[in-house]
C-alpha cells in the first residue's frame, strides 16, 4: 500500500498517511489500529481479509487475544455509524475475517499539486524568488546530496538580499525527482522568479548549467553554463547566486551582491559531513539525529569553528533530549553546541537558528534565544525556519499574539516546509491560550496532517477536543501520545520546556481530563 493514498467512500475520506479518517470535512478520532485495519480492508473492498492478515498488520506480528481485533473492528463500526447505515459497511465472516461491503472506493494518490494549486499565495509586494531542486547528471545517486547542498547554498545566498523575497529550500524540495512545469510551481509557491539548473560531477570537476525564468510568462530571464574544479565549489555558488541577482534587479548595487559571500567552513570535507547529516536532522526522530551525530562529530573534529556542524549537533541533542527520556546530559550538550554555534556562527543565519531555538528550549533563557534569532533575520530575512522556530519558542512562553504572527509568516515564507507542523503547533497552543478551542482544534490537525510521527503534535489536538467537550476522541489522541512517546508525562515535557503557568494550567487541564498521565 502506497503512503499517501486517499480513500474516498460514501461520506468518508482516509488519508493514510496522516491516519486520520474525516467524514465530509470533519477529523474524525478513529485510533491508529482502527485506521491501519480500515486501509486493509479499502485495499481490497468486496474480498475477504483474514483475522491473520489484520492481527500482523494492526499488530505487527505480537500474539494478541482475538478479542483485540474484534473491539478494533467494533470502534471502527461505531465511527462508521455516524454515516447512513455505514455500520454494515464490514461485513463479519465467522472464523474467516472480515471484508468492506460498503459504497464504492476510490483510491487516490495524495495529489499535493492540486491542494497547493488550490491554495496558492498571492505574489509578495517585492521581488520573489524560488530555487528549485538542481537535477544531478553524475548518473551517481551518492552525487544526490552533493547537487542538493549546492542549491541549499544558493538559497542561503540569495536570502541575505534584504530586498528579495526568497522561498526556503525545504518548500523548493518538494518538486524534487519529478518534472515540473516552471509556471505552476511559480504559482503554488507564489514567486515571480524561478531558477532551475543541472549539476554534473565527474572526478575533480563540476559542471553546472543554471537558468532563471519569469514564471508568470515562462520567458527565460537569464542562462549560463559553469565549468569548475569541484574544490572550488564555495566561489561557482557565489557566482550563480549573484549572476540570478543581477538578473532579477540589474540595477541592484554591487555592495549589495556581495552580501551573498560569507564565510566558508575552512575543511570542505567538514562541509561534506554536515550535508550528508542534514536530511537525519531534519527529521526530528532520535535515532535518526543519532545517526547524524555520528557525521556532526567528524565534522567537528575536522573543524572545530564550523558553526553550522554545532548548529545542527545543537537541534540533535535537544530532539533526544525531549524524545528520548529528557536526559541531563543531552539538555547540556544541546546548549553547549548551541553556545558554540553563536560564538563561530555570526555570519551564519541557520546556524543562529538552530542555537537560538536550543538556548530557548534548552537552556530556558528567552532573551538569549531572540537575540540570536533576530541576528539571523538580519543576515536573511527571509529565513521561515528562523520564523518557525521562534513561533514555537514565543507559543510556550505563552505569548500567543506574537507566536501567531512569527508562525504564518514563517509558513508563508515556506508553504510546504517540513518543520511546517511546529508552526501549526505554535498556532494550536497559542489559540488553546487564547480561548480559541475551534481554531486551536484545526491547527492541530494540520499540524498532525503535517507530521503524523509527532507525539506533540497530538497533545495540542487531545488537549483542543478535550476544552470542545469532545472527550471520546480526545481520549483515541491522547493514545496516540502514548503510542508515538511511551514514557510521555505532560508535567515533565512542561518542566522541560519553560512552559508559561497560564498555558501549563490549560493545557495540563485538559490533558488530565483526557487521561494522559501527569
Amino acid at each position: 500500500m502506497t503512503e499517501g493514498h486517499h480513500y474516498q467512500f460514501g461520506p468518508f475520506r482516509l488519508d493514510s498517511q496522516a491516519g486520520i479518517l474525516y467524514r465530509g470535512p470533519e477529523p474524525t478520532m478513529l485510533g491508529h489500529r482502527a485506521v491501519t485495519l480500515l486501509r486493509l480492508l479499502l485495499d481490497k473492498p468486496g474480498t475477504p481479509v483474514s483475522k491473520d492478515t489484520l492481527v500482523e498488520a494492526g499488530w505487527g506480528g505480537l500474539t494478541v487475544a482475538d478479542n483485540n481485533l474484534t473491539v478494533q473492528i467494533a470502534a471502527l463500526r461505531r465511527v462508521l455509524a455516524a454515516g447512513a447505515d455505514a455500520e454494515s459497511w464490514i461485513e463479519t465472516l465467522p472464523r474467516r475475517g472480515y471484508r468492506y461491503v460498503g459504497p464504492p472506493v476510490t483510491s487516490t494518490d495524495a495529489d499535493a499539486a492540486a491542494v497547493r494549486s488550490a491554495s496558492a499565495p498571492a505574489l509578495p509586494d517585492k521581488p520573489s524568488v524560488a530555487v528549485l531542486p538542481f537535477v544531478n547528471l553524475s548518473g551517481d545517486p551518492e552525487q544526490e546530496y552533493f547537487a542538493d547542498g549546492m542549491v541549499d547554498d544558493i538559497i542561503t545566498g540569495l536570502a541575505r538580499i534584504n530586498w528579495l523575497f526568497v522561498i526556503a529550500r525545504n518548500s523548493s524540495f518538494v518538486y524534487k525527482g519529478r518534472s515540473v512545469d516552471v509556471k505552476q510551481a511559480g504559482r503554488e509557491l507564489g514567486v515571480r522568479y524561478v531558477l532551475e539548473g543541472s549539476v554534473r560531477k565527474s572526478g575533480p570537476s563540476v559542471r553546472v548549467t543554471a537558468q532563471m525564468i519569469d514564471a508568470l510568462t515562462g520567458a527565460h530571464v537569464w542562462a549560463e553554463r559553469y565549468d569548475h574544479s569541484s574544490d572550488d565549489i564555495f566561489s561557482l555558488q557565489d557566482e550563480i547566486a549573484q549572476a540570478a541577482v543581477g538578473a532579477i534587479a540589474p540595477s541592484v548595487r554591487k555592495a549589495e551582491i556581495e552580501r551573498v559571500k560569507r564565510k566558508r567552513p575552512d575543511s570542505l570535507d567538514a562541509y561534506d559531513l554536515v550535508l550528508r547529516a542534514q536530511t537525519d536532522v531534519d527529521s526530528g526522530m532520535p535515532e535518526q539525529v543519532t545517526r547524524a551525530l555520528v557525521l556532526l562529530e567528524r565534522a567537528i573534529a575536522l573543524d572545530p569553528t564550523y558553526a553550522l556542524a554545532h548548529g545542527n549537533a545543537a537541534m540533535c541533542h535537544h530532539c533526544l533530549f525531549l524524545r528520548a527520556g529528557l536526559k541531563e546530559a543531552s539538555r547540556a550538550a544541546s546548549i553547549r553546541h548551541a553556545r558554540l554555534a553563536i560564538v563561530h556562527g555570526q555570519d551564519d543565519a541557520l546556524a543562529l537558528t538552530w542555537a537560538g531555538f536550543s538556548i530557548g528550549m534548552d537552556a530556558h533563557d528567552r532573551t538569549a534565544a531572540f537575540t540570536a534569532l533576530e541576528a539571523a533575520l538580519a543576515i536573511s530575512p527571509s529565513s521561515a525556519l528562523t520564523y518557525i522556530l521562534g513561533s514555537v519558542i514565543l507559543g510556550w512562553s505563552g505569548e500567543a499574539d506574537r507566536a501567531i504572527e512569527w508562525s504564518e509568516k514563517g509558513v508563508r515564507l515556506s508553504p510546504f516546509d517540513s518543520w511546517a507542523w511546529a508552526a501549526f503547533d505554535a498556532q494550536a497552543m497559542s489559540h488553546l491560550l487564547r480561548g480559541r478551542y475551534e481554531e486551536a482544534a484545526r491547527a492541530a490537525y494540520r499540524s498532525v496532517q503535517a507530521n503524523p510521527s509527532h507525539s506533540i503534535t497530538y497533545v495540542q489536538l487531545t488537549a483542543a477536543l478535550a476544552k470542545l467537550g469532545r472527550l471520546d476522541e480526545a481520549k483515541a489522541a491522547a493514545a496516540r501520545v502514548l503510542e508515538l512517546h511511551p514514557t510521555f508525562r505532560f508535567s515533565r515535557q512542561f518542566a522541560g520546556v519553560n512552559c508559561a503557568p497560564p498555558l501549563a494550567e490549560v493545557l495540563g487541564g485538559a490533558l488530565r481530563e483526557a487521561g494522559l498521565p501527569e
